[in-house]
């Protein structure tokens, strides 16, 4: 199934049975109003763990009715992560989300080799943009999470990004493995790495989608870019997944689609037993909504 809209993902979450999500530091009034929404479209059923009278105090200010949900009171944010993870790992939620509390600590929980949620040894940030400028969503990764991926690393990445994909039915998704330019460079190792991929596809050695590259961004996206560049690909100009050099390209890409363009986004780490909603504050509460939505698909 090819998406064009990220309201589609709400669509295809809403027809499944919500999923269970564990908020860790739920007292934010940003992340309750998201949550409420995901609620009452039946996306989700939220456990929201953090301070208890904080959290029912903000919820009744924005007339969320906690009555049928649980409330775990845990004041301390860090013991929030370290319970959401049990939780999930328990069987009792299917979701985590990142509500007042810092990255680090909740990654902290689910990367605990004996407690947590591992389930690769690489976790990755993925987003899914709409915008007029592109006929269908689009992925980019990684954004967030990996600073200077090596090539095995990549690897993981893609097989991340690839899951999400399938989910939504896709089950050849298209990636363009990204560099500066369109031909290998032995200086340039993003070019190399590309290529390197390329290969890997064509024999077989990974499997879960279709690979092409080094591409640059315009081959990449633009049928036009690629043709008058004589590139000839399954992937060219048609790209699902935009697989970024490193964290720095990665960062750059995905918030120049969020303020230069009109871009929609969900975003979610992947590479965990479950998915993790991590947004951040700046993030609108839209973005929030899509997130949650994007997990309860996963």
């Amino acid at each position: 199934m090819e998406l064009k809209e990220l309201d589609q993902i709400i669509k295809i979450a809403a027809a499944h049975k919500p999923k269970r999500i564990a908020v860790a530091a739920a007292a934010d009034i940003h992340v309750l109003k998201a949550v409420k929404r995901a609620f009452d479209m039946k996306l989700v059923v939220p456990l929201l763990i953090g301070k208890k009278s904080h959290i029912l105090t903000l919820s009744a200010s924005i007339g969320f009715n906690l009555d049928s949900l649980r409330v775990i009171d845990e004041p301390d944010p860090v013991k929030a992560c370290s319970t959401a993870v049990k939780e999930i790992r328990e069987g009792r939620a299917e979701i985590l989300m990142k509500g007042m509390v810092a990255t680090a600590p909740l990654l902290k929980a689910v990367l605990n080799k004996e407690e947590g949620l591992r389930k690769r040894d690489i976790l990755s940030h993925f987003a899914l943009f709409q915008t007029s400028f592109y006929p269908k969503l689009i992925a980019v990764t990684d954004a967030a999470m990996n600073i200077a991926p090596e090539l095995n690393e990549k690897i993981a990445i893609i097989e991340n990004a690839a899951e999400v994909f399938h989910s939504f039915g896709n089950k050849k998704p298209k990636v363009a493995v990204l560099g500066p330019l369109e031909v290998i460079n032995s200086k340039i190792q993003s070019t190399v790495d590309a290529a390197t991929l390329t290969q890997m596809y064509r024999r077989n050695q990974i499997t879960s989608c279709i690979i092409d590259g080094p591409l640059a961004i315009d081959n990449a996206v633009s049928p036009l870019a690629a043709k008058q560049k004589n590139i000839h690909s399954e992937v060219a100009g048609n790209a699902d997944i935009l697989l970024t050099p490193d964290l720095n390209s990665g960062n750059i890409l995905y918030k120049s689609m969020i303020f230069l363009s009109d871009a929609r986004s969900a975003a979610v780490i992947l590479g965990a037993q479950v998915p993790v909603v991590l947004t951040s504050r700046a993030d609108s509460e839209e973005t929030k909504l899509f997130s949650i939505a994007l997990a309860a698909v996963i």
